[in-house]
């Protein structure tokens, strides 16, 4: 009789403990702990959340951005159908260590943070530099790459803008504004400045375990990163035909941060690549048309 009870009461706690564990909120972009892993004698900081199968991505941020920085719209839709990473590079928000001033430097650290994770294979995002960084990481470490998203960004020797109000605002020490982001990442279209105050909106909900701004010495690394990868080449982009995997590059329709003919030049040159360009949209158009970014960048990563 004792040991029926004695079975019943290790059933009982087990069903409990299950309950408890299905009744647990699963972390999303605004309440996934930052956490921590360290890879020859760099901390790098992280969020992880999403699905617990399938192949991980991870994000790569734009000039001056961190964790913070994404579009819960954008994070939370590709965590459904797969684990997701943000991801602080070397130096940058709570990441220790000194930034590279060459995106193949970033590059090296992406693939230490895999490995120091145990991450065998990877879908890499690349958003603005984060495309540059993306781009090396395919090249530099090819194994680790099953498929890429460019969003905003350009090839080596690639196209740069003319617009003396970007440097302006993305080099000077204090942040944007939402004006100033609606400027940078938006079309001045009504549909499009509406957008920038619904995804300023979105980036601003997260309230703990916020992530910590970079420095004038991170940025003037990632700067010096960017001069090096705008030099003019030989106008072969040579380098984009090694790239493999399949990739899907995406921009806006008038990006004046990264111009938009850099990606057409990016789909040209990378040998399975498509393009998706997105209407009366700028730099930003991933988070203007977040829902169906997610829809498209979802079906080409399965």
């Amino acid at each position: 009789m004792k040991l029926f009870q004695r079975l019943a009461l290790g059933a009982a706690f087990f069903t409990i403990a299950v309950a408890g564990a299905l009744a647990a909120p699963a972390a999303t972009h605004n309440n996934a702990p930052n956490q921590f892993v360290e890879a020859d004698g760099v901390r790098y900081a992280y969020r992880h959340f999403g699905a617990q199968t399938g192949v991980p991505v991870i994000l790569l941020q734009h000039f001056r951005g961190n964790m913070d920085y994404w579009d819960p719209a954008v994070t939370d839709g590709l965590a459904k159908q797969r684990p997701v990473y943000l991801f602080d590079n070397a130096g940058v928000g709570l990441s220790s260590g000194e930034t590279p001033d060459s995106f193949e430097g970033m590059a090296d650290h992406v693939a230490a943070f895999a490995r120091a994770r145990g991450l065998k294979q990877v879908d890499v995002l690349g958003f603005s530099i984060g495309g540059m960084v993306a781009q090396e990481v395919a090249l530099r470490h090819p194994h680790l790459v099953r498929r890429l998203i460019l969003a905003g960004t350009s090839p080596r020797g690639g196209v740069a803008g003319n617009d003396p109000r970007v440097p302006e605002i993305a080099l000077r020490e204090s942040i944007a504004t939402l004006e100033e982001t609606a400027y940078l990442f938006f079309d001045p279209a009504p549909s499009s400045q509406l957008a920038a105050r619904e995804f300023w909106e979105r980036r601003h909900q997260r309230q703990e375990g916020l992530d910590k701004l970079n420095s004038m010495k991170v940025i003037a690394a990632q700067g010096a990163a960017l001069g090096k990868w705008n030099t003019p080449g030989d106008g072969t982009f040579s380098q984009l035909s090694k790239i493999g995997q399949p990739t899907l590059v995406v921009n806006g329709s008038k990006d004046i941060m990264v111009l938009t003919q850099n990606s057409y030049t990016l789909q040209q040159h990378i040998p399975n690549a498509r393009l998706l360009i997105y209407p009366n949209s700028g730099h930003g158009a991933l988070f203007q048309y977040a829902d169906d970014f997610v829809t498209q960048a979802n079906a080409f990563l399965d």
